[in-house]
């Protein structure tokens, strides 16, 4: 089955789903309505009898409780389900080509970064744009480092967790989902923060005092029903136990805030453990990541359960008649208060790993759903001290396959292209293509070739300088500062260097004279890459080293109009297209 007949499918059986959740949500809101006028009239009836009419009261209030909670499972199944529909409208619209509305990744913009800035990882129209379906804010974030960290460690394990994933997608729309659910105003280390600096307020003997204290609460109410005592004396304890809890009202009001704002997280976060402890994983990875929630005496999901039903139970505080009579007789808020507690000092370290598991699957998700959705790229086979590409057909990803060309490149190891082309005849493509397979490749993505044979290396590019003027910085002093990074970088480590036409703030003389004594210092430093140039002088340093060939891109005219064919060709291009553009557009006579 095709990505696109998967989602296809997808969609129309989860609108089904939704119409029937629907139906079932408005039966649930009329069945609330009839109970509360069948409470009132119940009440209303038997008032003279007041005894019978509060206990209708009490009864049905309880029943009218439990429809909430029904009513609120009930709706959290129509809007996982609602957010399955949009996952799936979402991957079809992909498929078309059509992302312009996905998130961009702008905030992890970084121009001092080896390479992001200049082969478009982030921004409009970018490969994380594309890429990325992650559904946490910290998940997010973890796609984004995965994208930028520039390792080579691990490559042929990153390919099957990836290739794992992408079998799973109905599993992975499942967790998406749920991860969608997710509304909070604090992000995972905020909420680690608070946990980790938590200070302890109810005394220890509360356990033991509330349950004392409920019980007695009992026995004075059942007495007061068989008239055994006055209500004055059931009345009198009810404030006792408001006296009690209003010594520490307004510690529990600070605490009941703060779980609050993390109550959604934790709600989500235990499905999300829940389903990451029962799924079958196979690769290194994932098995590594599931070890970390489920080498607990208990799973990890049910002991964060746990926290996520004690802050529900605490926040049962905001509906008034309950909170009054809870507070009253059975000490709640500091019975809930305490167990938070409890749970805050028993797993407060364990948090953070389990969160880390959550948000890694969740930038893992994107990585999988790349590969589902790409099925017919092609893994790259990994190698040792041979060529570091030797692709065929490669193509970027983010192009129109009906319109774009693909090419073949080879490229061995401490060896150098200088790739030559007239304007528009796809130089400044090819290197942003290349670049991409090299970061897709190490992060164990599929690249866009048929084939790919490569040795893996980090990445470094100078593509894209920019002049600043808040720093007032002249455009050349950037450049030259961008090259000293480089070659401060290759000296501690091995790196595949892209650069797009070098020192061009500078004279043509000595802008041919400085870029052969960079490409000779960069040869010499046994590096590999690729440099594009419209200085076809340059293309003689090929005479004097055998590590560096020559390529270029061609432009014809044909028909007094310019035609482009995209090939990437042997040799040094001869035909450049400035003059011709200049007079095409009556520029210049």
């Amino acid at each position: 089955m095709t990505a696109f007949d998967f989602y296809t499918q997808e969609k129309a059986t989860q609108n089904k789903r939704l119409k029937e959740a629907n139906k079932q949500l408005n039966l649930s809101s009329m069945l609330r309505l009839i109970l509360f006028i069948g409470t009132a009239f119940g009440i209303y009836y038997f008032y003279p009898d007041w005894k019978i009419a509060a206990l209708i009261g009490v009864v049905g209030f309880g029943i009218f409780l439990f429809l909430v909670s029904r009513h609120s499972d009930l709706k959290y199944k129509r809007n996982k389900i609602d957010e399955l529909v949009k996952l799936n409208e979402t991957e079809l619209e992909v498929l078309n080509r059509n992302f312009s509305h996905l998130a961009t990744g702008k905030e992890f913009e970084d121009h001092d970064h080896p390479f992001s800035q200049d082969i478009d990882l982030f921004g409009n129209g970018s490969f994380f744009q594309y890429l990325n379906r992650t559904s946490l804010k910290d998940g997010k974030r973890k796609l984004a480092k995965i994208l930028t960290e520039n390792t080579i460690l691990q490559i042929p394990e990153k390919q099957e967790a990836i290739k794992e994933l992408a079998e799973k997608a109905t599993w992975r729309q499942e967790f998406s989902a749920v991860a969608k659910l997710v509304k909070t105003e604090n992000s995972s280390s905020n909420v680690l923060k608070w946990l980790t600096n938590y200070k302890t307020f109810v005394p220890k003997f509360m356990f033991w005092l509330s349950w004392v204290f409920t019980a007695i609460s009992i026995l004075l109410i059942a007495a007061y029903y068989m008239q055994s005592i006055n209500g004055w004396f059931v009345f009198g304890w009810f404030l006792v136990g408001w006296g009690i809890t209003a010594i520490y009202v307004k510690k529990i009001n600070v605490l009941a805030g703060n779980v609050g704002k993390v109550q959604d997280t934790f709600h989500q976060y235990y499905q999300l453990l829940g389903m990451i402890e029962t799924v079958s994983f196979q690769s290194d990875i994932l098995k590594e990541q599931q070890s970390n929630v489920t080498s607990e005496e208990k799973k990890a999901s049910k002991i964060l359960k746990s926290f996520s039903k004690a802050i529900d139970a605490l926040d049962q505080r905001n509906n008034g008649i309950f909170i009054a009579i809870g507070n009253g007789f059975l000490l709640w808020d500091l019975r809930q208060s305490l167990r938070l507690e409890k749970w805050i000092s028993a797993h407060y370290e364990n948090v953070k790993n389990w969160f880390e598991v959550i948000e890694f699957i969740d930038a893992y998700n994107s990585l999988g759903n790349f590969a589902f959705n790409h099925a017919h790229y092609s893994f790259p086979e990994i190698h040792k001290d041979k060529s570091i590409i030797k692709a065929q057909k490669l193509g970027h990803p983010l192009l129109n396959p009906e319109k774009r060309v693909d090419n073949d490149i080879y490229i061995e190891n401490e060896h150098f292209m200088i790739i030559t082309g007239a304007n528009m005849a796809g130089k400044s493509t090819f290197l942003r293509t290349v670049s991409l397979h090299i970061v897709m490749a190490n992060i164990g993505l599929p690249v866009c070739a048929d084939k790919s044979e490569y040795t893996p290396i980090k990445l470094i590019t100078s593509m894209r300088t920019t002049d600043s003027l808040s720093d007032d910085e002249s455009y050349f002093f950037s450049e030259l500062k961008r090259l000293q990074y480089i070659v401060n970088e290759i000296q501690e480590d091995k790196y595949f260097i892209i650069l797009d036409e070098i020192l061009k703030g500078t004279n043509s003389t000595d802008k041919a004279i400085g870029s052969k004594k960079f490409i000779q210092k960069l040869v010499k430093s046994k590096s590999t890459g690729i440099i594009a140039t419209h200085d076809l002088s340059l293309c003689e340093v090929s005479d004097e080293l055998k590590q560096v060939e020559n390529h270029y891109f061609d432009a014809e005219i044909v028909n007094d109009e310019l035609f482009f064919d995209y090939k990437f060709k042997e040799g040094i291009c001869q035909n450049m297209n400035a003059s011709f553009l200049l007079k095409k557009m009556n520029i210049v006579d």
